[in-house]
């Protein structure tokens, strides 16, 4: 009883300072936040009339217990007005991106998709899987919803048209086809295997294919393939025909009977207790280019609708946007929402679209209750460990570390970072080891580096995990030990975990080192165990990726960055030309006169780098 009197009279006082600020709102379309004690944003909203919207925040009864939680921590109330309620729409889920307030729902995104990317850049035009920003000029296919899915499809193409797939430097180094060209994957146009037009043709083709026009390059190649029969030139038909049956397999596949061009993205929510599920299918051009699920948790008092609204407000200011978004309820702000995105908000689909959804909701509910299953043995393993390293408080926030080098050269440290959602892979991190006091191949330093600089910026901005684990034994504890003791780290907060291997190096034979110098081991089958050997595994993963990275860029660079003189396209002149930054140090003086744009000065500069005492 006294517990609630409490919360009342703290609801009370946060709604009496939100109605002494009424009388000054706006009746205009806007964007509200609600701010804490410490100047913390606690809530981002939007409003066509703002006054009427934040009178709503006074009323007691017709509040979740979450927002009059909300309310009751509030301190103080900003708004910004806008021109129209889209504006409102796109300035409100900007505010909630960058602030990532507590109280409104946010998108644990970290995911980029893949994409099929046909280049227009360059002569020869490749065939390839790209992920990232779209900087590259040429024509992208997708999203695909998992890299098992473009690998697929991209080898289906691959045999379709059989356009290359080799980097440049490859191709131009090239006088025989490779060994796709013999399993009949690319038409082998760096050995002069297919003429330049016949290959601009089948680029035209694959393009045409990946806008939907796959009955009408099928019609053609079914033609094509008569005609060479005709002629008797029946080596160049069975090239056709094996291109016609790959392109029967994608459409087998992944075709759905939709007769657009259209890129459709398919969104249903599902709702259960506390928790929601948001599945996205992509459709594009008529193929199913898989789908994806996303959690939300904290729903109390929110519908499937307002999950839908706050999911697209946020999904794409960093992904695609499509011409029309089927959704599976109607959205309050619908209209604003096409207006401010510049596409179509279908809630009312018929036909295929209709059965898309379904299938959408269907996976949704699905995917819903796989994921609080898994959740709920999540939790358990945390709780284990926060118990285990004598942590009082629910684990949050884990960093893993690991470094990687080849006698101590290209030395990389990595750490991943892991919550009760996952891996949180946008935290990542690498540490290109610098330091001059470490020697080459020293873990010991590399591991002291690591952790100081982490660690040192850590206490400067307030942002320390609940738990370190390092790879190592003894040794690595105690340099993390010293570590948190120099930089005064509270360890009481903070905790540390070794993950020694065993004898024989064997998984499952782990002992796990404690702070205080305990060592523990646990049964073969212990999911904790198996919890940290993947952590364990991820980490090891990531460093041994950023040290390949960073060797295959020092290869790189070292050999021809260097030189002055040498810039961006004199470089790629050169690899183009010899293949290899290695084939260009091994060169004649006369052999680098001859590629295009290196004059006789740059050429001996060159030469005089690699052959000082030529």
């Amino acid at each position: 009883m006294a517990d609630e009197s409490k919360k009342m009279t703290s609801f009370l006082r946060g709604a009496e300072l939100i109605k002494k600020r009424l009388p000054s709102l706006p009746m205009l379309p806007g964007v509200y936040r609600m701010l804490d004690k410490d100047g913390r944003v606690l809530y981002v909203g939007k409003a066509k009339n703002l006054r009427k919207r934040v009178t709503n925040y006074t009323q007691f009864e017709r509040l979740s217990a979450r927002i009059q939680l909300m309310v009751s921590l509030t301190e103080d109330l900003i708004v910004i007005t806008t021109n129209s309620e889209a504006e409102a729409f796109l300035l409100e889920n900007d505010l909630i991106k960058n602030l990532k307030p507590h109280f409104n729902i946010l998108l644990r995104d970290d995911k980029t998709f893949p994409h099929i990317l046909i280049t227009e850049d360059e002569e020869w035009p490749q065939i390839l899987k790209h992920r990232g920003t779209k900087k590259r000029k040429g024509t992208y296919f997708g999203p695909f919803a998992s890299v098992l899915a473009v690998n697929q499809t991209l080898k289906i193409l691959q045999k379709a048209f059989l356009l290359r797939s080799c980097s440049d430097a490859v191709f131009a180094s090239r006088i025989r086809p490779c060994l796709l060209y013999q399993i009949k994957q690319c038409s082998g146009p760096c050995a002069g295997k297919i003429s330049f037009d016949d290959y601009a043709k089948t680029v035209t083709e694959a393009k045409a294919f990946m806008k939907g026009k796959s009955s009408e390059i099928q019609h053609e190649l079914g033609k094509e393939m008569a005609r060479l029969s005709a002629e008797q030139k029946y080596e160049e038909a069975a090239v056709i025909r094996d291109r016609i049956k790959a392109l029967n397999l994608v459409q087998s596949h992944a075709v759905i009977d939709i007769a657009t061009e259209a890129a459709i993205d398919i969104i249903a929510a599902y709702i259960e207790g506390d928790m929601a599920c948001v599945q996205v299918f992509f459709i594009r051009s008529g193929f199913n280019c898989g789908n994806h699920a996303y959690f939300h948790i904290g729903t109390e008092g929110l519908g499937e609708a307002d999950i839908i609204e706050a999911f697209i407000g946020q999904f794409y200011q960093t992904h695609d946007k499509p011409e029309e978004i089927v959704v599976s309820h109607k959205l309050t702000g619908e209209k604003e929402i096409a207006e401010a995105l510049n596409v179509k908000i279908n809630d009312n689909p018929k036909s295929v679209r209709k059965r898309l959804l379904e299938n959408a909701l269907l996976n949704a509910k699905e995917a819903l209750a796989r994921h609080k299953i898994e959740k709920a043995a999540d939790d358990r393993i945390h709780g284990e460990l926060a118990e285990l390293i004598g942590l009082k408080t629910p684990l949050q926030r884990i960093e893993v570390y690991d470094n990687s080098h080849i006698q101590g050269t290209n030395a990389v440290g990595a750490m991943i970072v892991a919550s009760p959602e996952g891996f949180k892979k946008s935290a990542y991190r690498r540490f290109n080891i610098s330091g001059e006091d470490v020697t080459p191949g020293d873990d010991y330093g590399m591991m002291r580096e690591v952790l100081t600089r982490r660690l040192s910026r850590g206490l400067k901005e307030g942002d320390l995990p609940d738990l370190i684990i390092v790879d190592g034994g003894k040794g690595q504890m105690s340099i993390a030990a010293e570590v948190f003791s120099a930089l005064e780290v509270d360890t009481d907060k903070v905790k540390l975990l070794g993950v020694a291997k065993g004898e024989n190096r064997n998984a499952g034979d782990e002992t796990l080192i404690l702070a205080s110098g305990e060592r523990v081991k646990l049964p073969l089958d212990s999911p904790l165990l198996f919890y940290i050997q993947r952590l364990r595994d991820e980490a090891h993963r990531f460093a041994i990726g950023s040290h390949r990275n960073r060797r295959e860029k020092a290869m790189f660079t070292n050999r021809l960055d260097d030189i002055p003189g040498i810039g961006a396209k004199r470089k790629k002149a050169l690899l183009e030309h010899f293949g290899s930054a290695r084939a260009a140090a091994e060169a004649s003086l006369n052999e680098l006169l001859t590629v295009e744009g290196i004059s006789e000065n740059i050429a001996k500069k060159v030469y005089t780098y690699f052959h000082p005492y030529a």
